[in-house]
C-alpha cells in the first residue's frame, strides 16, 4: 500500500487523502443523527469511492491528454470532453442505481460525491501538513 502512495502524483495524493479525511469526518459526525447507520454508511462510502475515482480519472485523463495531444489542441479538447463525459456518466449511473435500490441513502451518496469538491479545498492544507512532518 505504501508503494501505491509513493508512486502517485503529489497533488493527486493530497486530494485523495483529503477526500478520505472528509469521508471519515462525515461518517463520524452524521452517524449519530441518521435512523439507519448502515444505509447511511454504505451510501456515503459509495459516494466517497466515486469522488476518489473522479479525482484519479481527472488526473489520468489530463496527464494522458497533455502527453498524447501535446501538439494537437483540438484533439486534446475532444479527449478532455470525452473524459468529462465518462466521469459524469459514472456518477449518474451510480446515483440512479442507489436511487432505484433500497440498500443505501441517495443523499448520503451525494454527500460522499461532494467529497471531490471539499477535498479540492482541503488538499492544500493536507499537502502542507504532510510536508511539515
Amino acid at each position: 500500500m505504501n508503494k501505491f502512495w509513493v508512486g502517485l502524483n503529489e497533488t493527486l495524493r493530497d486530494l485523495l487523502i483529503s477526500i478520505l479525511a472528509y469521508g471519515i469526518v462525515a461518517q463520524i459526525i452524521v452517524m449519530w443523527f441518521v435512523p439507519d447507520i448502515s444505509k447511511y454508511s454504505i451510501g456515503l462510502w459509495i459516494g466517497i469511492a466515486d469522488a476518489m475515482f473522479g479525482a484519479w480519472h481527472m488526473w489520468w485523463s489530463i496527464d494522458r491528454n497533455l502527453t498524447i495531444h501535446a501538439d494537437d489542441e483540438k484533439g486534446a479538447n475532444v479527449a478532455s470532453l470525452r473524459g468529462s463525459i465518462i466521469r459524469y456518466a459514472v456518477t449518474i449511473i451510480i446515483l440512479i442505481c442507489v436511487c432505484l435500490t433500497d440498500f443505501a441513502y441517495p443523499l448520503a451518496t451525494f454527500a460522499g460525491m461532494l467529497g471531490l469538491k471539499i477535498g479540492a479545498y482541503l488538499a492544500q492544507y493536507t499537502g502542507n501538513f504532510f510536508k511539515n512532518k
